[in-house]
């Protein structure tokens, strides 16, 4: 399936990049200049731009991924004029979720006007350039440059060099002006051959909390209600629930009302859950403990306790006495009552619904401050539904699977995947440590066992002590249904899968969430001989390539950089000599041991063919792995850091702290590109996205660049 989507996508791409060349766009943006006196020597300069229906522009701040081009205007240099403040934007602003952005983006519709405030101290002639790249809802224009002029004909005669002060700002304050211009932004062309740069100096942006798709959050956690539903404690509550609604209400509209009351207050006892735990700990605090190898260690833990509480060990529970006081006060005389039932579902339920909540949590985490109350909605919702929707129709749950033996098989198929995500996490403290106690094949033959366990279990030759027995058919045999059937099959291909992976093949479905390459003991190469994963992969020779903690951290090297004999850098002084020696411009891969991010963008984005090529040939990589804390600075390196607050004595810390003092940024992946002197080449980073032409893009835009600045 994988393949035939990326075939199909494929032959889309070519088809409508076939269908472009048989037609010429013309540009659908019509600009008007105007020329307002403000003042004595004040003057307001407008750029009216209205767009042909279905196209837009991006507005200064255009959200997304930070590759979105916005419009930038460059005003050629002249003694006689200076310019108030930024350049504004005016107009109606849209806010979208657009396919294949990370994020929301900010654009504009039909007409904008921008406008820039100057001050001059005589007549004079004011040029420049503005640059802009409309789009429509199934592709992008390439940027255009046009050149602009506005005449200044009718200055005062008294203006001085005192009429520069800035003073004599007269900014608009639009709500919408307020969204600040990018400032010297270098914009990057789809055939790279050229740059405009905008006048105004880099101002960096307050460290980001690191995100993640909402939008693919909310449907995870969704999902994850949605199966809590499947479960022994609230499946058969579901029934037990609409019934006594029904019964006790004196009307079908009373009952409907009561139901919705109660699904409202399951979404509310949830949600407030969400933002509890967002403002206990905070966007910061969640990043952290999600790459904190203590923090790891109790997932690992929590997980296994659930995985062996579904597979029939145990049963966990809160305690009786919470059950009894939110029963006694439940009833469906008032609103209240309403909620303290719902109440004790949550906690009634809560030894099925603790293992599904606690991924979800985890991955919430790395939502930002929004991530856990938006996590805990989605999911509350997806508990909420089935209760609604049999209130609306009480006849269809007579029609209800009978509550049985195949509740408890749900519950132990939840047993096998909590167990088999549990690695993951004992994996992130073992990479963090550095213990090499879950290497690579080690990791994948675990994930083997339990994918074959699981498939034995669903076709019923492997029993636990709580199983009931399956079904007989008409000859008094047992049989399994179609459904599980189609389960153990996936379970039995997906360990098929795993298998070639102990032997060195990348699993490239899989890369974001095993260990690196590194830890693989041995690997069968091209010729079928067995070979140690750690063979060289640097020329560690001073001067001519990497030496600086290549021995500690070559092990956590990605597939893709072995595979493809990329050498990279794990110093950022050293890379920055190696710009200086090879004349090539520094890529800075802020990353982390335990990144599952970083490992998406290598395993999608590195490995095709015309990213790694530029790579190889065109920058000097450095991998700076901000969680690298294994690794200790020599004590004549070592520092406080004032962004960190504590003292910096490993290689983690030091790269975490470059990241957050020079670059603002404190999420993992983003990559940043500078010249031998630490210069930016770009004024944004890049973050998480899977767009190859994209980052391709980028990457000739900042090439172009370094050439531009050192010819």
């Amino acid at each position: 399936m994988r393949f035939l989507s990326r075939l199909i996508l494929l032959l889309t791409i070519l088809f409508h990049a076939g269908f472009a060349q048989s037609q010429i766009i013309q540009d659908p943006t019509t600009w008007t200049y105007e020329l307002k006196k403000t003042g004595d020597n004040h003057y307001r300069l407008f750029f009216h731009l209205k767009l042909k229906e279905g196209w837009h522009i991006y507005s200064f701040n255009p959200g997304g991924d930070g590759t979105l081009i916005a419009p930038s205007f460059r005003f050629d240099p002249a003694s006689f004029f200076k310019k108030n403040g930024k350049t504004q934007e005016h107009g109606k602003l849209e806010t979208k979720v657009r396919d294949g952005v990370d994020g929301a983006v900010h654009e504009f519709h039909n007409k904008v006007d921008y406008t820039q405030d100057i001050t001059v101290t005589g007549n004079g002639k004011i040029t420049g350039t503005l640059e802009y790249q409309v789009c429509d809802e199934s592709m992008c224009l390439p940027p255009k440059h046009k050149a602009f002029s506005f005449e200044i004909k009718d200055a005062s005669p008294t203006g001085t060099e005192a009429a520069l002060s800035p003073s004599g700002d007269t900014s608009t304050k639009d709500s919408n002006a307020r969204a600040a211009a990018p400032n010297t932004t270098v914009k990057s062309h789809p055939d790279s051959s050229q740059m405009a740069l905008s006048a105004e100096p880099v101002t960096p942006a307050k460290p980001e909390a690191p995100t993640t798709n909402l939008w693919l959050l909310f449907a995870l956690c969704l999902g994850g209600g949605l199966l809590a539903i499947t479960t022994p404690c609230v499946y058969s509550m579901v029934p037990i629930t609409v019934s006594f609604f029904t019964k006790r209400s004196k009307t079908r509209a009373e009952a409907i009302r009561n139901a919705i009351y109660y699904s409202l207050s399951i979404i509310i006892i949830f949600t407030v859950l969400g933002v509890i735990i967002s403002a206990a700990f905070g966007p910061q605090a969640l990043y952290k403990l999600s790459s904190n190898w203590i923090a790891n260690l109790f997932f690992f833990a929590v997980f296994v306790v659930f995985g062996i509480s579904f597979l029939g060990a145990f049963e966990i529970t809160l305690p009786s006495s919470w059950t009894s006081k939110t029963d006694s006060r439940a009833g469906t005389g008032s609103f209240k009552g309403i909620f303290f039932m719902a109440l004790t579902l949550v906690i009634v339920s809560f030894s099925c619904t603790s293992g599904i909540i606690g991924p979800l949590l985890v991955a919430a985490s790395r939502g930002g401050l929004v991530g856990p109350a938006l996590g805990m909605f989605g999911f509350s919702l997806g508990l909420a539904l089935p209760f609604t929707f049999f209130a609306f129709s009480p006849g269809l749950i007579n029609k209800m699977a009978n509550a049985g033996g195949w509740l408890n098989q749900v519950k132990v198929t939840l047993g096998f995947v909590e167990i088999a995500l549990a690695l993951k996490f004992f994996s992130n403290a073992d990479l963090v440590k550095g213990w090499r106690i879950l290497d690579r094949e080690i990791f994948i033959a675990l994930w083997i066992v339990i994918a074959i366990l699981l498939g034995l279990y669903l076709l019923g030759k492997l029993k636990l002590s709580h199983d009931d027995a399956n079904p007989k058919n008409i000859y008094g045999q047992e049989y399994v249904s179609l459904f599980k059937l189609f389960l153990a099959f996936s379970s039995f291909a997906f360990a098929v899968y795993l298998m070639p992976g102990m032997w060195g093949a990348p699993l490239k479905g899989l890369g974001q969430f095993l260990p690196p390459m590194g830890t693989q003991d041995y690997v069968v190469s091209s010729g079928g001989s067995l070979a140690s994963a750690n063979s060289e992969s640097h020329t560690a020779t001073p001067g001519n390539g990497p030496v600086k903690y290549v021995d500690a951290m070559r092990v956590y090297e990605p597939n893709v950089v072995k595979n493809n004999g990329l050498v990279t850098y794990f110093d950022y002084d050293e890379a920055l000599a190696a710009s200086r020696r090879e004349h090539k411009p520094v890529m800075l891969d802020f990353t982390g041991i335990t990144c599952v991010n970083c490992r998406l963008m290598e395993t999608n984005v590195w490995s095709a063919p015309e990213v790694m090529k530029r790579m190889k040939e065109d920058f000097i990589v450095a991998s700076l792995y901000c969680d690298a804390s294994q690794v200790p600075l020599p004590k004549d390196e070592q520092y406080y850091s004032k962004v960190l607050g504590t003292q910096v004595t490993t290689l983690g810390d030091r790269s975490l702290d470059l990241q957050i003092s020079k670059f603002n940024s404190n999420s993992q992946p983003f990559y940043f590109f500078v010249d031998a002197d630490g210069k930016l080449l770009a004024d944004k980073g890049y973050g998480t996205n899977t767009d190859v032409a994209r980052f391709v893009a980028h990457l000739d835009a900042v090439k172009a660049r370094y050439k531009e600045l050192h010819p």
